[in-house]
């Protein structure tokens, strides 16, 4: 049996605000992310405790996506300006695994 090589990419990581969701997806959209997952967060951090307690209010997501180095790199920078105003946090690792 042969097995495939695996695919290598950059997985980046977004934890923010729920408010932000319709924007994120956008900006991936024009980023040309090739698709995205997201779930409800919940934690504590420099922003304070934020438990997803009441629908809309004080909630969490966890936004990933994979994607080539470069736009890792431009979505980084896109995302600096909106912690100004909003709990986020990003990051990425370099990954390799069973992906296209």
């Amino acid at each position: 049996m042969t097995s495939s090589p695996l695919s290598e990419g950059t997985l980046v990581t977004i934890i923010g605000e729920t408010v932000l969701q319709e924007r994120l997806i956008h900006l991936l959209t024009e980023l040309g992310a090739p698709g995205y997952t997201i779930i409800p967060a919940q934690g504590s951090g420099s922003h304070g405790r934020r438990m997803s307690d009441m629908a809309g209010y004080n909630t969490n997501i966890e936004l990933k996506t994979i994607v080539t180095s470069a736009v890792s790199d431009q979505l980084l920078e896109e995302l600096k300006p909106l912690q100004a105003s909003h709990a986020l946090i990003a990051f990425r690792q370099t990954i390799s695994g069973l992906f296209a």
